[in-house]
């Protein structure tokens, strides 16, 4: 009798070995940047001060495509502030799309989460707490900000605006594999694969704020390239 009880009865989760603690999780930012050396010290301050108020292992990977405006000196100094261990520095020439900019930064995240953001302040680091603990109530693969639930709301945000997104490392690394795009597309591209692949997605409710200094990145040609991007994915979706 006690063995057929045995048998019914569900099989336990794995455990750690005795004695083992179990492992932190660690979330690696990816942040690429172009001109934006007065936005760059204030995000990454945020960012800071979220995960160390909330006690999150991290790591910031600065991804500067070859800015004419100094953001890359302004980056090596903020590594020399907050360390090296947690302010990563991974340059690269030019401008070579945004894809391509996350894929870089990929390559040296030690992290098992990984976070993307825009570095223009448009994503407030507030809310990273929320998309982690979001995370861990549903054991998503994926968490999105959404400005369409709950109490999320847009200042001066429009379609070209970049979306804040955690994921496990492991499923953003097959999704690059599956992605076509390099542009702004990519990230809604990545979304449409992911639930192609039948990932589990969440979703946080946030509010997004126009860029604080400079520009956008995205000129009238980029516009067009983003749009043709949209169709290329709709027709091969």
């Amino acid at each position: 009798m006690a063995s057929e009880e045995a048998s019914r009865s569900p099989r336990r989760s794995r455990r750690e070995p005795e004695g083992r603690a179990p492992r932190q999780d660690k979330y690696s930012v990816l942040l690429p940047t172009y001109n934006e050396r007065e936005n760059l010290p204030l995000i990454v301050w945020l960012l800071v001060k979220s995960f160390s108020e909330s006690g999150i292992n991290y790591e910031i990977i600065i991804i500067d495509d070859g800015s004419p405006d100094g953001t890359r000196d302004v980056a090596e100094q903020l590594e020399k502030i907050y360390g090296s261990d947690k302010i990563l520095l991974r340059p690269r020439e030019k401008k070579l799309g945004l894809g391509t900019a996350y894929i870089h930064g990929m390559k040296h995240a030690t992290g098992n989460y990984i976070i993307i953001m825009d570095a223009d302040l448009s994503h407030h680091p507030k809310f990273i707490p929320e998309f982690i603990r979001k995370q861990k109530e549903g054991n998503f693969d994926i968490v999105s900000g959404t400005r369409y639930k709950g109490n999320g709301g847009v200042y001066g945000w429009d379609l070209k605006r970049k979306i804040i997104r955690l994921y496990r490392k492991e499923v953003l690394q097959k999704l690059i594999e599956k992605c076509v795009s390099k542009g702004y597309v990519f990230q809604m591209e990545m979304i449409v694969r992911a639930r192609q692949l039948n990932y589990t997605i969440g979703e946080v409710p946030i509010s997004f704020v126009d860029r604080v200094y400079g520009e956008s990145k995205l000129g009238g040609n980029e516009i067009v390239s983003f749009l043709k991007g949209l169709l290329t994915l709709f027709a091969t979706t």
